[in-house]
């Protein structure tokens, strides 16, 4: 895969809701460095590009080159696991109006 960009390394924090200093602590670079690196004034070598891309994917990023799962261009995603998709009864919102029996008029319910 090529080199990550700016781009993405800006969406794939955001979608993880990392801060620069949560990010640049991960991938053993400073803050002002990583800011650089996001707003495109530096030419980061390609081992502090490379400690980036591997602290976000271990942080659960999946990082695509054009033609790789989705087509159009290059992209990432969040890797779920398994878990993230189980509830249990506590975690679940239950909203007077949608009770069980209660479904409103014309549901049948």
């Amino acid at each position: 895969m090529p080199m990550i960009e700016p781009d993405q390394i800006r969406a794939a924090r955001a979608m993880l809701g990392l801060t620069q200093a949560d990010l640049a602590k991960a991938a053993g670079i400073s803050t002002t460095g990583l800011n650089n690196i996001e707003r495109g004034t530096a030419d980061p070598k390609a081992s502090t590009l490379r400690a980036i891309q591997a602290a976000l994917e271990t942080a659960g990023i999946i990082f695509q080159s054009d033609g790789e799962m989705v087509p159009g261009g290059r992209g990432l995603r969040i890797r779920r696991s398994a878990k993230s998709f189980e509830t249990t009864d506590r975690e679940m919102i239950q909203y007077p109006e949608f009770k069980e029996g209660d479904g409103g008029p014309g549901s049948g319910g």
